[in-house]
């Protein structure tokens, strides 16, 4: 019956614990179970995951891929479907950006034709698609180049 004066961990629960470096008749004397010499022999000798002795590092002998432009001009866009929740008769950057439909004026705006236009609007210093200059233009709407 088991009980709390019989109770016992179970067999290989517990180890007793490597004394390395106590004399070659333990068998794990001198070298402590490291072997002769190298980086592996050291203290505080590890080796990182990516590390290859001698040659190029793993993230270096791998091929890279594709081309990342960095001349790339980024866009801020907004639908003209967007542009009725606007009461200002001008769209500019600056209007956008007071209505929190564009983040910063640092990036250019390019107004994409998804949507539909019910009023006419002012255009002014954004960029268009042809769609969106389409739809404006239909709804009696004006572009002036920046």
């Amino acid at each position: 019956m088991l009980e709390l004066s019989n109770l016992q961990p179970p067999k290989g629960a517990k180890k007793k614990r490597k004394r390395v470096g106590r004399g070659p008749g333990s068998g794990l004397g001198k070298t402590s179970g490291r072997g002769e010499n190298g980086q592996k022999s050291r203290s505080g000798g590890n080796i990182q995951a990516w590390m290859v002795g001698g040659s190029f590092r793993l993230a270096l002998r791998l091929p890279k891929r594709g081309f990342r432009n960095i001349f790339r001009t980024e866009y801020q866009i907004v639908n003209v479907g967007e542009l009725g929740r606007l009461s200002a008769d001008e769209i500019s950057p600056q209007s956008l950006k007071e209505r929190g439909m564009i983040k910063t004026l640092k990036k250019p705006v390019k107004l994409l034709g998804d949507g539909t236009v019910d009023r006419a609007f002012t255009v002014k210093g954004v960029k268009l698609t042809r769609s969106a200059e389409e739809k404006i233009k239909a709804a009696g709407g004006a572009l002036v180049s920046a």
